[in-house]
């Protein structure tokens, strides 16, 4: 098999971490880096031993692309890639607005190349681990905390913290949504920097999902409620616990119990741990990438699945923006 020839444009923290991947992929070949601080592109280049070139000269070597400049530089780096003849992943989100998504997309089908959107929790091992014990989850609870860093504040934190779990829920759950309640103000930046949305869809389920930038605390805890039972996982520590049902239990038996001494928690729910892989979820994002180019499937995320968390994302800061010009009554007494 032919090495992929691949390019990383963008090497902040982000973008140097995909370039120290794929150097040490097989069947991969790391061409080279591309940064606008042209120092720090030498710098990394030299590190991985491979060539810093700016963005235009390293799309015309490679057959595909990373791209992880600032989220206002997506669509101009995407589209030069694309327009080289390159696959692109692009980091999430896909771009800041629908306009500059929907140009990304209908390029990449007209040239016939692959467009992916690097949502990396998806491949997080504590998710992986409890697809295969989801059963129509009807609500789900999201909380991303991180500590404040000057770094994604070029947007507000639904496109730089929530989309993650915007995209995490949009998977989770098969319909539409059907309406967005959010609120979100702005703390240490001109924009919004801490959100919190209810998401309700078509079959009757619901998500509240809440994001920060400003936290003293880091957290990534996702919560999800079934018929069968209840999921609390910890995606930081890509681990977490699944209480189910117990077989054979009948609800309305319990309701009829006269004396609740008789029955302990023990008796109705069983304690499933749920264990990661402990797979670096940004490899296995870029495998799959790698193998969707290739034609071997994958699993990547495909741009108009980006294309939708980001509808969402800007949805719900549409209504934050609205709601926070609405007038409030006073209603103290004089």
């Amino acid at each position: 098999m032919t090495d992929l020839r691949v390019g990383v444009v963008g090497i902040g923290r982000l973008g140097s971490v995909h370039a120290r991947i794929l150097g040490d992929m097989p069947d991969c070949d790391l061409v080279g880096v591309a940064d606008a601080d042209g120092e720090r592109a030498r710098e990394v280049a030299s590190r991985l031993s491979v060539t810093a070139f700016n963005a235009g000269e390293l799309a015309g070597k490679c057959d595909a692309v990373v791209v992880a400049v600032t989220t206002s530089a997506h669509h101009q780096v995407a589209r030069l890639a694309l327009e080289s003849g390159c696959h692109v992943l692009v980091e999430k989100p896909l771009t800041p607005t629908l306009v500059e998504a929907d140009d990304l997309v209908e390029t990449a089908d007209r040239l016939g190349l692959f467009l992916a959107v690097g949502h990396v929790e998806r491949f997080n091992s504590a998710i992986r681990a409890c697809r295969p014990l989801l059963d129509d989850p009807r609500y789900i609870s999201s909380q991303r905390l991180a500590r404040f860093q000057p770094r994604g504040t070029d947007v507000p934190v639904m496109l730089d913290l929530m989309i993650h779990d915007i995209d995490l829920v949009l998977g989770l759950v098969d319909s539409a949504v059907v309406s967005v309640d959010a609120v979100g103000v702005p703390v240490l930046t001109d924009s919004i920097d801490m959100a919190n949305a209810r998401i309700r869809f078509a079959n009757g389920a619901c998500a509240d999902i809440s994001a920060s930038r400003v936290s003293t605390e880091q957290t990534r805890a996702l919560r999800l409620f079934q018929p069968s039972g209840y999921f609390s996982l910890d995606l930081a520590s890509g681990a977490g616990e699944y209480l189910r049902r117990r077989d054979g239990i009948d609800p309305g038996e319990l309701a009829r119990t006269t004396d609740p001494g008789e029955i302990s928690l023990s008796d109705i729910v069983e304690r499933v741990e749920i264990h990661g892989d402990g797979a670096e979820p940004l490899w296995l994002e870029l495998e799959a990438f790698l193998d969707t180019v290739r034609g071997n499937g994958g699993g990547s995320v495909p741009a108009a699945e980006g294309r939708a968390a980001l509808e969402v994302a800007l949805r719900i800061q549409s209504e934050i923006e609205r709601s926070a010009y609405v007038p409030v009554q006073d209603t103290r007494r004089a």
